[in-house]
């Protein structure tokens, strides 16, 4: 099969022709029909994760169809499937206790794991899969990938956001935007931080109620000052010092951040404001994907129209293009995100 192989770190992927993987007992393989390019999968071609080592094949945030499926799986061939990035066993305590994300023996494609950039794939614990509802296309269900699930569950199951508060979001990539889309959704009040114009204005434009350059000034004070206090809840989209403390410096007495970029590599340790969470009482909470049972609120909110993730997607590339992709993430990123829907060329 055709595959985009990291040989060396920041280098082109290279296209090459790899043997086609192998089915589980417990899982299926998968035609890869489109596939999100995600911060992570940079965090790995730039060599900070340390999972990620040459020779890898990335891509966690696919969508496709099953062409093979192992004894002890419960799929059939032609089915069409969205795969969470996180592949939890079932089995262990954690996840019979419905918290999946937090498996101590999970698989995750990409890092370990041969990934996505390719033809096909083959996907451990196909329990974990959820079925892609009729009428969404491929390229957006990709789109969900690990940014939708992670900030839904981020909202949801971290922060428990609650309609009519504020909802401060530092970053407005594939995370941010998700966040300011599904927060929206949820009956927050939507306010975002970036250094991008044209990022800020198109959150604007999809509904955030005020958008601030963070290189003008204390962001944290003006968010605080907009709104009447500062945020409920502040998502922390980047993974650096200077968000984290901007997210954790706009909350309120007793509010909460959620820190949702990943924080690895040189930005693993961090020097925190931890004064205001002790003056202010705040809670700090991290979170890393979704427990793959909480998909089908999330479908069933995108099928029926209750949120628009259409904006998400701003382009799509051939599976050639992935590194033009990659190496954009080292600079000032347009609105939206990119996915790959041709994986033969």
């Amino acid at each position: 099969m055709r595959a985009a192989v990291l040989r060396a770190y920041r280098e082109d992927l290279a296209i090459e022709t790899v043997a086609d993987p192998v089915c589980e007992a417990d899982g299926v393989v998968v035609r890869v029909l489109a596939c999100g390019v995600c911060r992570s999968d940079w965090h790995g071609w730039v060599g900070e994760h340390p999972r990620v080592k040459p020779g890898a094949i990335p891509g966690h945030e696919y969508c496709g169809e099953v062409v093979e499926v192992g004894p002890l799986a419960r799929w059939s061939v032609g089915d069409r499937i969205i795969a969470p990035f996180i592949l939890a066993c079932g089995a262990c305590p954690d996840c019979q206790s419905g918290n999946s994300n937090i498996c101590k023996t999970q698989r995750v494609p990409g890092f370990g794991e041969p990934g996505a950039y390719a033809e096909y794939i083959s996907v451990p614990h196909a329990h974990n899969l959820a079925r892609l509802p009729d009428g969404m296309t491929p390229v957006l269900a990709a789109g969900l990938g690990c940014r939708v699930t992670t900030a839904w569950h981020a909202l949801t199951g971290r922060a428990a956001i609650q309609a009519g508060e504020w909802l401060a979001v530092h970053g407005t990539g594939g995370i941010g935007l998700s966040a300011l889309l599904l927060g929206r959704a949820l009956g927050a009040r939507v306010v975002v931080v970036d250094v991008v114009p044209e990022k800020l204005a198109h959150a604007v434009a999809l509904g955030a109620e005020a958008a601030f350059d963070a290189r003008e000034g204390d962001v944290a004070a003006r968010i605080v000052e907009a709104t009447g206090g500062g945020a409920h809840v502040s998502i922390e989209a980047l993974g650096i010092e200077a968000t984290a403390n901007a997210s954790i410096e706009c909350l309120r007495a007793l509010g909460r951040h959620v820190q949702v970029g990943l924080p690895v590599g040189h930005t693993a340790r961090m020097e925190i404001n931890m004064n205001a969470v002790y003056i202010k009482q705040l809670a700090l909470y991290g979170t890393r994907g979704m427990p793959a049972w909480k998909y089908p609120r999330l479908l069933d909110m995108i099928t029926r129209g209750a949120v628009d993730m259409s904006p998400l997607i701003a382009r799509t590339v051939p599976l050639s293009g992935a590194s033009h992709e990659l190496r954009a993430f080292d600079g000032p990123m347009p609105p939206g995100v990119a996915v790959i829907d041709d994986l033969t060329r």
